[in-house]
Parts: C-alpha cells; sequence; structure tokens
C-alpha cells in the first residue's frame, strides 16, 4: 500500500510539473471593418494537432503547448485567411492575442484562399516591409533596436555603425516620419538629434512592440510633412488575463515590466529602464560616461464593443557626464559635444467603429528639451544649445467600405507648437564662409507654430487590378508659400494567385526643422523640401513563407536647403559628437535653391518563422544619389552608398536553442577632405574627396530558453563583429598632432542578455 501510494504521489508530482509547464494562447477575434465579434471561426496550430474555433464573443483558447514558437492559422467563411507568426509561449502566462480578419467576396467553387505571411496594403505603400517583435528580437547585433532592425531591410543605408540612423534612398536622416500608436514622433533616440530623427539608440522597448511596418516610398497621402520613408511602430496591449512581469539585463541596460488586466475590460503595461554604461564606461577610464532612463506605459479599455480607448506614455532622461581629472581627458571631451536631453510625449486615442467603418482621434503632445555644450581643453564652454520644442497634435482619421471592392479613407491633422524656445552660441571660429570670414552666432528667442494637413484617399479592386488614388493638402503658417497640394497614386495588378506588380508614386512636402528656421534671417524665405518619386515593383511569394521582391526606383529633389556658408553642399546633419567639425544643426544661412536625385535597384527576399524553424531575410540595394547645389554641378550625396547588401538569418533547434547571424556590407560614405595646413575642410572639394573604406561586419547570436513552475527564463550571447574588423565611421583633424585621424568602431563586442519572466 505504501508503494502505491507514493507512485501516485510521484505521478501526481509528475503531471503537476509537466501541466505547470504548458503554455496558453488566448484572444479574441473581430471584424477589422467595425469590430463584431466572430464566432465560429478556426484556430490552427500550424505543425500540431492543436486548434480551436472561436465563441460566440469571438474568443478562443489553446491549451497545453510546450514552451516556443508558434505559428497559427485563422480561417472563416466569408473572410480573407490570415496568419500569425513568430507567436511566443512560455509557462508563466497565456499569450493573448486580438486577431482582425478582412471581410471578403465569397469565391467562386473551386477557387481555394490561401493564407500566406505576409499583409500587403494597397493604401500604404508598395514598397512596404512588416516585422513583429520576434523578428526584431532575434537579429544578431541589433541591441533589441527596433531602428536597427529596420536597417537591415532594402532601400536603408548605413550611416555609422555606432548610430541607428536611417538613411532612406539616399535620403538624409531628417526624412524620416516615426508613427507610434497612430501618434507622430519627432525622434524616438536616446541622445536623438535636433531637427533630425536619428541617434545612438531607439527609446521604444521591444517587450511591447506588436508589429512595425516600414515603408521606403512613394506612400499614401495618409502619410505627410516627410519626404523619404516612414515606420508605423503598433505596440500591444498589456494581458488581459494574468498579472505578470519581467526583470530584464540587455546588452545596454537593466529593467522592469510589468502588466495585467483591468477588469475584464482593459489592460495595461509599465515599464522602467536604465542603462549601465555609465558603469562600465566609469570602470573603462573613459572621459564621456553617458547614461539614460526612460520610462514607458499603457492603458487601454474597451468602453463598449463600438468604442475603444487607449492612452499612451514615454519619457527619456538622457544625461552626459564629463570626466576631466586630466588634460589628456580635458583634450579628448573638447573634441565632444555632450547632450543631456529629456523627452516626452504622451497620446489618448479614441476608436468608434461604425456598421461599414470606424473613425480614430488621436489627442497627443510631445516635448524636448535639449542642453548641449562643447569645451575647449581648458574646460571653458565655446558652444551651448539650451533649446526647448514644444507640440500638440489633433489627428481625425476616418475609413469606410462604401462597396465590397471600393475603400475610402480622409482625416486631418494639425499640429500647434506652443513653445519653441532658442537659447544658442556659436563662437565665429566654427561658423565661417569660404573666404574664412567669421560668422559668430548668438541667438535667445521664442516663438510659436502651426502646421495642417488634410488628406483623402480612395482604394479599388476590378477584377485583377487594383488602384490607389489620394491628395493631400499641407499648410504651414511659418512660410511665406504656405499651402501645398501632393498627388498620390498606385496601380496595382495580380499576375496570378502568387505574383503582383505594380507602379506607385506621388509628390511629398517636408517643411523645414524648427531650428533650421533661426539660424538666420534669409532663412525665413525657406521652403518645403519637394521631392517626386515613382516606383516599379514587382513582389511573388515563392511559397506561403518566402516572399520575392524587386523594385526600381527614381526620386527627384527640389527646393532642397542649399548652404552659403557652403555653395558646394546641400544640408544633411546627421549626429553631432563635434561640432568644430562642421556648422551643427543647420544653424547657417540657407536658401531652398537645391536640387538632388536618387535611383537605384532593390532586392528583397525574406522567409517567415513556419513549421520549417528557419526564417531570415536578404537585401541588395544597389543606387546613386547626387545633389546640386549653389556652385559645380551634380556631386555625391552626403549618404551615397553604391551597394548596400544585408543577410541575416536564424534557426531553431528544438524548442529552446536558437541560433542566428547576420552580415552587413556597404560601400564608404564621400569624404569632404581637410587642409592639412589650418586643419580645415576644403570647401570646394565637399563630397570629393574619395570615401571611406567599404563598411562591413559579421554579428552572431545564440538564444537558450528554460522553462519552470512558474517563472521562465530567456537568456543569449550577442558576438557583434566576429572578425574584429574596426570600420571607419569618420576623419577628423587633430589640433595636437596636426595630422588627420581615423574614428574607428570597436573591434569585437560581446554582450549578454537574460530575461527573468514571472
Amino acid at each position: 500500500m505504501k508503494k502505491i501510494l507514493f507512485l501516485l504521489i510521484l505521478i501526481s508530482f509528475e503531471y503537476t510539473a509537466y501541466s505547470q509547464n504548458q503554455g496558453i494562447i488566448s484572444g479574441k477575434v473581430t471584424d477589422k471593418l467595425n469590430n463584431k465579434t466572430l464566432s465560429g471561426i478556426n484556430v490552427r496550430v500550424i505543425g500540431t494537432k492543436f486548434g480551436a474555433v472561436t465563441s460566440k464573443d469571438g474568443e478562443f483558447s489553446i491549451k497545453n503547448l510546450s514552451p516556443g514558437f508558434y505559428t497559427l492559422q485563422i480561417s472563416g467563411i466569408g473572410y480573407a485567411p490570415h496568419t500569425e507568426t513568430n507567436i511566443s509561449v512560455n509557462n508563466t502566462k497565456p499569450t493573448t492575442l486580438n486577431i482582425e480578419l478582412t471581410e471578403i467576396v465569397i469565391q467562386t467553387k473551386g477557387v481555394e484562399v490561401i493564407a500566406d505571411y505576409f499583409d500587403r496594403t494597397i493604401e500604404t505603400s508598395a514598397s512596404s516591409q512588416s516585422l513583429n517583435s520576434q523578428d526584431v528580437r532575434r537579429a544578431p547585433g541589433v541591441q533589441e533596436d527596433i531602428i536597427r532592425a529596420t536597417q537591415l531591410l532594402p532601400g536603408v543605408g548605413i550611416s555609422s555603425a555606432g548610430r541607428n540612423d536611417l538613411v532612406v534612398r539616399g535620403g538624409a536622416p531628417f526624412e524620416n516620419l516615426f508613427v507610434v500608436d497612430n501618434f507622430e514622433v519627432p525622434n524616438i533616440n536616446h541622445f536623438g538629434t535636433q531637427g533630425s530623427t536619428g541617434g545612438p539608440l531607439a527609446l521604444i522597448n521591444i517587450d511591447f512592440v506588436e508589429n512595425v511596418d516600414f515603408s521606403s516610398g512613394a506612400f499614401s497621402s495618409y502619410y505627410g510633412d516627410k519626404t523619404s520613408s516612414f515606420t508605423n511602430i503598433r505596440l500591444r496591449n498589456g494581458n488581459q488575463e494574468k498579472f505578470g512581469g519581467q526583470l530584464n539585463l540587455s546588452a545596454t541596460g537593466f529593467g522592469l515590466n510589468f502588466e495585467g488586466p483591468v477588469n475584464d475590460k482593459g489592460s495595461y503595461w509599465f515599464s522602467a529602464r536604465r542603462s549601465y554604461l555609465d558603469f562600465i564606461f566609469k570602470a573603462a577610464g573613459f572621459a564621456f560616461i553617458p547614461e539614460y532612463w526612460d520610462f514607458q506605459g499603457k492603458f487601454n479599455f474597451n468602453i463598449n464593443s463600438k468604442n475603444q480607448i487607449s492612452f499612451l506614455a514615454i519619457t527619456a532622461l538622457d544625461y552626459v557626464t564629463l570626466n576631466n581629472e586630466t588634460d589628456d581627458q580635458l583634450y579628448s571631451n573638447s573634441k565632444v559635444a555632450a547632450p543631456n536631453q529629456k523627452q516626452y510625449f504622451s497620446a489618448i486615442t479614441w476608436k468608434h467603429f461604425f456598421e461599414k467603418g470606424y473613425m480614430n482621434t488621436t489627442l497627443g503632445e510631445t516635448l524636448s528639451l535639449y542642453e548641449v555644450t562643447q569645451n575647449d581643453s581648458l574646460g571653458l564652454p565655446i558652444f551651448t544649445n539650451n533649446s526647448k520644442e514644444a507640440e500638440t497634435a489633433l489627428k481625425f482619421d476616418f475609413f469606410f467600405q462604401l462597396t465590397k471592392s471600393l475603400d475610402i479613407s480622409f482625416g486631418n491633422q494639425s499640429k500647434f507648437a506652443s513653445s519653441l524656445d532658442y537659447d544658442i552660441v556659436i563662437p565665429g571660429y566654427l561658423r565661417y564662409d569660404t573666404e574664412g570670414t567669421f560668422y559668430p552666432f548668438q541667438i535667445d528667442t521664442s516663438f510659436v507654430n502651426f502646421k495642417n494637413g488634410t488628406y483623402v484617399n480612395l482604394t479599388q479592386k476590378i477584377g485583377s487590378f487594383q488602384y490607389s488614388a489620394g491628395l493631400r493638402y499641407d499648410y504651414y503658417n511659418n512660410l511665406e508659400n504656405n499651402s501645398y497640394i501632393s498627388p498620390r497614386f498606385l496601380i496595382g495588378y495580380q499576375i496570378d494567385g502568387k505574383s503582383f506588380a505594380s507602379i506607385s508614386g506621388g509628390t511629398y512636402y517636408q517643411s523645414p526643422s524648427y531650428i533650421w528656421t533661426i539660424g538666420d534671417k534669409i532663412n525665413s524665405k525657406l521652403k518645403p523640401i519637394r521631392s517626386d518619386q515613382i516606383v516599379l515593383s514587382y513582389q511573388r511569394t515563392i511559397r506561403k513563407d518566402l516572399k520575392f521582391q524587386i523594385e526600381l526606383y527614381q526620386k527627384w529633389y527640389k527646393d532642397y536647403p542649399a548652404r552659403l556658408f557652403r555653395p558646394w553642399s546641400v544640408l544633411s546633419p546627421s549626429g553631432f559628437d563635434d561640432i568644430t567639425s562642421d556648422i551643427p544643426y543647420g544653424i547657417e544661412p540657407l536658401v531652398s535653391t537645391g536640387i538632388g536625385y536618387s535611383r537605384g535597384m532593390e532586392v528583397f527576399l525574406q522567409k517567415k518563422f513556419s513549421d520549417i524553424p528557419l526564417y531570415g531575410l536578404m537585401s541588395f540595394t544597389f543606387s546613386d544619389t547626387k545633389f546640386k547645389s549653389l556652385k559645380g554641378d551634380y556631386i555625391q550625396g552626403a549618404y551615397n552608398t553604391p551597394i548596400v547588401f544585408n543577410l541575416s538569418a536564424g534557426y531553431l533547434l528544438g524548442k529552446t536553442w536558437e541560433i542566428a547571424a547576420k552580415f552587413r556590407y556597404s560601400s564608404g560614405l564621400p569624404i569632404t577632405p581637410f587642409d592639412t595646413t589650418t586643419g580645415k575642410l576644403i570647401l570646394d572639394e565637399y563630397n570629393q574627396g574619395g570615401r571611406m573604406p567599404d563598411f562591413h561586419a559579421l554579428d552572431i547570436r545564440l538564444d537558450k530558453r528554460w522553462s519552470f513552475g512558474h517563472f521562465s527564463l530567456d537568456t543569449y550571447l550577442d558576438i557583434q563583429n566576429v572578425y574584429g574588423r574596426k570600420n571607419v565611421a569618420g576623419y577628423k583633424w587633430d589640433p595636437r598632432e596636426k595630422e588627420v585621424i581615423k574614428q574607428e568602431s570597436f573591434g569585437i563586442l560581446p554582450s549578454i542578455g537574460i530575461n527573468f519572466e514571472f
């Protein structure tokens, strides 16, 4: 009897331990157009025997799944089948999904509608790609950074190994638009560059990202006031079934996340992170010591089946400490512009559903405080910038299905910059013209500004043909000519069930960055940058999880800011680590006379995670970008890299091990040579001094996951630049040694990550 009792206890313990180590996928399926819950929808876990059918409330739950990654196929009569990939399941809490299906005309008998792994929305852009949170998290060497992952996509160049500026089809980093949960954000980076969109590290926490949509051009009239690209980041809701949290240690910092339900109507999540770069830099004896914090939170609530509301708030605090204990440290720090920044943005969104459409209303605010100082070798300030940029935006978007094949969307966005304050000092020897004449600059000013954009877009399918036609009107209060109209179009043809070809294009305008307008009195006459674009695209789904795409594009620039003090170049500021290298932030006389072009070919191949546990992408870009300024003929653009190649791939070894690798190659950026007598740039040879050495690097990442009774542990080892190449990021003049020196990246850079989830 004792033996039988012991055996029963042992069996019970084994069963309990096994049960506790099983995961759950649950969620709700709704109609994308009107939010009606859908019953009788089949939800199947590909490669397993598990599945479910949605209840009358549209809900489903699939239990007894081993921790790992899965793919769901969702299908129902009258709706386009949908595939959800890279679904992470663990034993700590259910993985919850909100799935939206699109109604379609019921197919004739004998015609099968197959769900592939790639969504294509004709109203957005032919040049669009999509990544989910696991695509970003798994990519080696990107440090779980959304923007660094986006740099792997076609059309995106490399500016510097240490920065994540997007250089899209030859355009400068300030030409890119970022949208987070339907709200436009001026810069989503820690230590972000003022007047532009780049920085060293994205501040969005990857743990709460649902999806990232990126378009490299020719996008619809829905997006405006940018001329190169848009990145649309959708954040997920908190877990609506169970409270949970996560402690994590990454390559750059550590943090705490927690999330949970708000009764049965909503959920929340919150994140707090701190970098540990300051500890590392201090221990290594560096003179330049960065530190950052960020706090992020989201609350969503379903008022009823017709109304949803969400609130998002993100704050980033960036600091730099200068260690000036020795003469060498003083000298080293004299070549660094030290940024201390505070960024904040928040938005509240109300979504209302109609019978055949919906409305989004978003009210939000952004605030950026910049305190940038650069000292001389004695520790005395030579440059100071104390700026404040605050903006409030109100956005209305409407979408209606007029017929089964005809959709219309329209909307309006108003932006009121309520506080634009600038207190800036630049000495004359850092702001000079081609004759060497000094023009010192000092300003203490405040002003306000107003922008407005209105758009309408029609999308229709007629047999195998599809088209999207849009029109946008932009109003810029601070410009002499303040009204601009932009037509946009896309015409596509479904060649067969697997191939699609299209031609798209339009006109795009972008208003000058606020800080440019204070650089000189003449800058008040600046016009918006204009870009006319056309794109030829061919896409083929080779198999459900494998896509091939090739595109040819041409961009024509007009009214680009030309530099009076640098008449051989147009404006293209990126990050300013040292303002002695050039005039910073566009604070100089500018005129809207620059013209240019960018043209190229892009090839893209993407394999999604599926029943074959291999995933990855390959992109190849061949391009040419040139600009013509006030003097001379067309010369290379500052970001003209004729060849860019990316290859990233990973493989799941069972349920708990994963290995991935990434290789990047790019032509070197153009160089402006130095006069070795004066140490100044030879301005009449701007971007004509050859090229930097080609960039290339190999990164490897290994992941291991453990599942225990009530918690899980994910760890990884990420090795960047495996073969130790010191890529050149730029050249500087060293006044002490009287020579040009290279700015080189680190060699091999290993890091570890630990995520403890409970």
